[in-house]
């Protein structure tokens, strides 16, 4: 069956796989900022003590974190322009679905990263006159980014692989594109190859730079 291959058409292919992969990468890169932001503000409005506070931020990364990614991607492209009456788009509706969904892990990584600071550290804050969130923003959180980086690193590129999801809704990111360029040439194995080698050297490459992070986080403290 491999003699039967034929790869000459991948330099053919390569426009289609390029506006893919800038497409995951993209999708990646904003959900990745998004998530880590919103993230931020739900792990602190976690441990802020605040019943009303923590209690929401609970409810909404429990009830992220109990529904797969493709069931949330279909419930908002279909669901939302439903309810609303104004259709986004592939692209726009995966951004947005991912940067919520992603929220929630993030938000459990910075809780973790924040309860790892030495609780002195906050006393100090609030013994020098600092509110809770000048503490958070200006002793802690600092530090918890710089712990948690590996992790956080990890969870993006397991982002990127996730990104493959929106195939579902028809956004044209890396997989679709490889569907495409296969259609067009009449050679899906071989695109669908290609696909999975640039996903592998991707995360690959990602891994090994999260254990160079981890050595250098290691070495600081």
């Amino acid at each position: 069956m491999l003699s039967t291959l034929d790869f000459s058409i991948i330099p053919l292919s390569l426009p289609f796989i390029l506006k893919g992969l800038l497409y995951s990468i993209e999708l990646t890169l904003i959900s990745m900022t998004g998530g880590i932001v919103i993230g931020t503000l739900l792990a602190l409005a976690r441990l802020s003590g605040g019943p009303v506070l923590a209690g929401a931020a609970k409810i909404y990364v429990d009830l992220m974190r109990s529904i797969p990614l493709l069931l949330m991607i279909l419930w908002f492209f279909f669901l939302i322009p439903l309810l609303t009456g104004f259709r986004m788009g592939q692209e726009n509706s995966a951004i947005i679905t991912f940067t919520i969904f992603q929220a929630a892990f993030y938000s459990e990584i910075m809780r973790a990263g924040i309860q790892s600071i030495p609780k002195g550290q906050v006393f100090a804050g609030y013994a020098i006159g600092m509110t809770y969130w000048q503490t958070m923003a200006n002793v802690v959180l600092p530090q918890a980014f710089r712990n948690m980086l590996p992790v956080l690193l990890t969870q993006t590129f397991i982002l990127f692989q996730d990104t493959s999801l929106v195939y579902a809704i028809g956004a044209t990111d890396l997989l679709k594109a490889a569907e495409n360029a296969g259609k067009n040439y009449n050679r899906p194995v071989e695109m669908y190859l290609f696909s999975a080698l640039i996903y592998f050297s991707i995360c690959f490459s990602l891994s090994m730079l999260v254990r160079h992070v981890q050595k250098r986080v290691a070495i600081q403290r």
